[in-house]
């Protein structure tokens, strides 16, 4: 089976380095990704970096301990999986952060995965709950980032 990949992006009326840092910051995660119930840098680890790895669980209860291949900020970061649910053979994850002229941060939001047997049999509909919650964590994260906060 090859590889269902999806993107999705949002414009946030922030600077690159900012967008990167809050989404990268493993203390913030739960603040705005509703996605997660838990989200962990694991083995020591007190910040994300490259080869750095972390442990989230989703809402519905599946864990998966995903590992940066990629941390070039302000522009970039890559995960894969090392350790998830049997459903998915493989996974992949990349944000981008592209600065936009005078309107903030493009944040694009990539998936890659391929599915084990049986579960490759309802490849549209897990691909459809994932852009869907991908696309409400970009809001989130719009919501969170341009909203102003009281002191």
């Amino acid at each position: 089976m090859k590889p269902i990949k999806f993107e999705e992006s949002i414009l946030i009326a922030q600077p690159p380095e900012q967008v990167f840092d809050y989404t990268q910051d493993y203390s913030k995660r739960l603040t705005w990704d509703t996605f997660l119930k838990k989200a962990d840098l694991i083995k020591g680890a007190t910040q994300a970096g490259k080869g750095v790895q972390a442990y989230c669980v989703a809402r519905n209860g599946l864990g998966m301990v995903t590992e940066y291949v990629i941390f070039n900020r302000p522009s970039t970061t890559a995960i894969k999986m090392t350790e998830g649910p049997y459903l998915f053979k493989s996974f992949l994850g990349s944000w981008r952060f592209k600065q936009q002229a005078g309107q903030g941060t493009e944040v694009i939001f990539l998936y890659s995965f391929t599915l084990r047997f049986p579960f490759s049999l309802f490849a549209t509909s897990i691909q459809r709950n994932l852009r869907k919650n991908v696309q409400q964590r970009l809001k989130d994260l719009k919501q969170h980032m341009e909203t102003p906060r009281k002191s």
